[in-house]
């Protein structure tokens, strides 16, 4: 019988090759394109989620109340994990590890900056990461060892078989490799580490500190087996106020790690989701893809309906029951379903690296896992049963007495399940229309809002090496040659926030305040290099004004939050005193989407790591490169030349969104196209059957425009009433999506209308090509045989 089924469908597939080229490439491409979408669910969902102890792996937070909400936040003191360790029978391991450096690694003549971090000995084994050579039980024990990752042992060495070696790190001190791991995976949160170095070089560096007060680290710890979570957490809370004594209000609880990446987001001190929203409405979206390709399905093989009666009416009389019709037709939709699935995974294998180049995902298929073959047959053989599932029971319904004496008709009611799928579909793809123009314009809203400083020609460069040293030399030569117009020294990049605190005191703070504000230093001449925008006094400037080296800025958003009418000659404290001497408009150092922050930008008494240069906008950019290389080549030769141009650095705070919206307008035609196929078939389909009306109507004396115009209104109808379904669904979804941030677009009435436009004209030249063939064919050819 299965022989039987599957040679009938062959010949069916035959018989109507065109209807069968559009089934076959319409689910192909709803099928490749909902593949796509879910290995990408599955990489999120399996993001932090293969360790060997996931289950017992939790991570450090704090919590405090401000601003009348309690916050939360993952940055903790570095004394936290050796303390909990030490103090609770119910921690097993801990590991602390840094946010991370570039740091230069020379083996030989070949120097390489390079990112990874410093973590405790326990880090290996907390996370099962398996090394190739070394022992990781004991290979961060020694405080001058190093653990490389096979790519980087190949960069370096040429090998990965490097047990034993020594590397010059920072150009100061040699580490030995006392282990080689296997390259960490794009789904962990250290993914992008190549070295890990042992705790002690934080504190060689000075770096490290056991102030309770300071929240500068990630904390991991690993619990014990059988552990209960919420009793542990009640046990650490007040860890940090019995350490910082009787100012300390900030508790701490400890979150699995399999949560952070999915849901890391907290409202008022409680989590609220995060990630897995957007993850949701992807894998929302593979699922209307693949219901919209079936649709197609669906659609077409009810519109040959006809041409099937007879099939069904003979095999009924021969004594065929209903249940055998519809397991040939089911049969059949798996079939295509079977040569649509194949040509899909070529689709995927094809599209994958363009694809997990636009995610920044490193995503394959494991085509030797017997579990992805079971799983890619199941997807099949659901995606065929769910094309195939209403056209068989559809079809198999008919009566042989009907059918057999032509008093079979197609349905021409006012509703019919053909009719509803086609709205489902276009009702959809104009939802992911109005989305994708939401999503651009919230990117564009953010994008033109006033950031407070100008970009063009601002580049930085972190100090490494003897930069420090050097820097007074480095910055003379760089104005004294016109590769330059300003230089200034700052403890982050204008980009970056790296330092935040609510330790700041100013005359009048009410005793229970704990606003945040983000600490900024600078040597001087910051407003001239970074083109901000000078409100109440001066910049800060060493040469002029000797006194500068206790002298803040601030801006707007911190006067108002420090309540000042006249800042200027104020003092605010934060372990030294500083005598306020400007105030700059709002800048933009954090989320363009969120609210400014009070930003305070301490004198040269500060801290550096970045030197901002504006460079002479009368040169090309290639030639003050090129200069500014040779300046630092020659005061800091053992370190590569490496730049940031912040213009650069800026537009990185919108991929996120850039993300969403590219995969949203992506998926969207995509949809539209799966669906305009289906709307090409079914209009092909109706032209073919009124062939002999449309020869009546042109001896009659119809005009080709008046025959298209009826052939394309009952479609445009049903598209008129899929914008009005999608409007207000589209509203809802996207005032929801707007809602998440504090900076955003309104919803104008224009985007729907364009996306009604939009529908209709792709509809119209979706249809108007068959409407057309059939209103200018010759009606002798069609009514020959009456």
């Amino acid at each position: 019988m299965i022989k039987s089924f599957i040679k009938i469908a062959y010949r069916n597939l035959l018989r109507s090759k065109g209807f069968s080229a559009i089934n076959i490439s319409g689910l192909a491409i709803g099928m490749a394109s909902a593949m796509l979408i879910l290995l990408w669910v599955q990489d999120e969902f399996s993001y932090d989620n293969f360790y060997p102890n996931k289950e017992r792996l939790v991570v450090a937070w704090n919590r405090d109340r401000w601003d009348n909400e309690i916050k939360c936040w993952n940055s903790t003191p570095k004394i936290l994990g050796p303390t909990v360790k030490k103090d609770f029978p119910e921690v097993e391991k801990e590991t602390r590890v840094n946010w991370g450096d570039n740091l230069l690694m020379t083996v030989g003549e070949k120097r390489l900056t390079i990112h990874g971090t410093c973590v405790d000995p326990d880090f290996l084994t907390m996370f099962g990461f398996p090394a190739i050579y070394g022992n990781v039980n004991t290979a961060l024990n020694d405080p001058s060892s190093i653990v490389l990752t096979e790519k980087l042992a190949l960069k370096l060495f040429g090998n990965n078989n490097v047990v034993g070696k020594v590397i010059k790190v920072d150009n100061k001190s040699n580490y030995v490799v006392s282990a080689v791991m296997k390259d960490l995976p794009g789904n962990s949160r250290f993914g992008d580490y190549e070295f890990l170095l042992p705790w002690a070089f934080m504190k060689a560096n000075g770096n490290d500190d056991s102030t309770w007060g300071n929240n500068s680290t990630i904390n991991y710890i690993l619990l014990r087996q059988n552990t209960n979570l919420e009793a542990v957490n009640k046990k650490i809370s007040d860890i940090t106020i019995k350490h910082e004594g009787p100012t300390g209000t900030t508790h701490v609880f400890l979150y699995p790690l399999g949560k952070m990446r999915l849901y890391g987001e907290f409202k008022n001190g409680i989590p609220s989701g995060g990630r897995i929203e957007t993850v949701r409405v992807f894998a929302i979206i593979a699922i209307l893809i693949l219901l919209i390709a079936c649709i197609n399905f669906m659609n077409l093989s009810t519109a040959r309906s006809e041409k099937r009666a007879k099939e069904v009416g003979i095999r009924k009389v021969a004594g065929a029951l209903k249940q055998s019709l519809i397991g040939q037709f089911l049969a059949e939709s798996v079939m295509i379903a079977l040569i649509a699935g194949v040509l899909a995974l070529g689709l995927v294998a094809i599209s994958l690296p363009a694809f997990n180049t636009l995610t920044y995902k490193k995503i394959s298929v494991d085509y030797g896992n017997i579990y992805f073959w079971l799983s890619f047959t199941g997807f099949i053989i659901f995606t065929g049963v769910l094309a195939g599932s209403y056209p068989a029971f559809f079809l198999s319904s008919f009566k042989p007495v009907s059918v057999l004496k032509g008093a079979f008709k197609k349905a021409h009611a006012l509703v019919t399940p053909r009719k509803v799928l086609v709205v489902i579909q276009f009702t959809v793809a104009i939802v992911l229309i109005i989305g994708t123009v939401i999503i651009e314009q919230q990117i564009k809203y953010a994008q033109e809002r006033e950031n407070g400083y100008n970009r063009d020609n601002l580049v930085y460069v972190f100090m490494q090496g003897d930069i420090e040293k050097n820097y007074e030399v480095i910055k003379n030569d760089l104005l004294s040659q016109g590769i330059a117009t300003a230089i200034s020294k700052t403890s982050s990049p204008i980009t970056q926030s790296w330092s935040n605190t609510w330790g700041y005191e100013w005359k009048g703070k009410p005793a229970n305040d704990k606003t945040i504000i983000n600490d900024f230093c600078s040597d001087g001449n910051l407003v001239k290099t970074t083109g901000m925008t000078i409100v109440q006094g001066r910049d800060i400037d060493l040469k002029k004004y000797p006194g500068d080296s206790t002298s803040a800025i601030l801006n707007e958003a911190c006067v108002k939050a420090m309540g000042f009418k006249n800042p200027l000659g104020q003092v605010i404290k934060n372990g030294a005193d500083y005598q306020i001497v400007g105030v700059v408009k709002d800048f933009i150092i954090e989320s363009p989407y969120d609210p400014i922050r009070p930003i305070v930008i301490r004198g040269p008494k500060g801290w550096f790591n970045v030197i901002h240069i504006k460079l002479n906008g009368n040169t090309t950019t290639a030639r003050n490169l090129a200069a500014m290389e040779k300046v630092f080549k020659h005061y800091n030769p053992e370190y590569p030349f490496e730049y940031h141009f912040t213009d650069k650095e800026y537009e990185q705070k919108f991929d996120d969104e850039k993300l969403t919206g590219t995969l949203a307008a992506l998926f969207g035609g995509l949809t539209i196209l799966i669906a305009c196929l289906g709307l090409f078939g079914l209009a092909a389909y109706m032209a073919e059957n009124r062939i002999k009306e449309i020869g009546v109507r042109k001896v009659l004396g119809a005009s080709v425009a008046h025959i298209t115009g009826l052939l394309s209104k009952d479609f445009l109808k049903l598209i008129i009433i899929s914008f009005v379904i999608a409007s207000p669904f589209a509203w809802y979804l996207m005032n929801k999506w707007l809602k998440g941030y504090d900076y955003h677009t309104p919803v104008n009435w224009w985007v729907f209308a364009l996306a009604g436009v939009a529908a209709i004209a792709i509809a119209l030249l979706t249809i108007s090509f068959q409407a057309i063939k059939a209103a200018v064919a010759n009606p002798v050819k069609s009514l020959r045989t009456e």
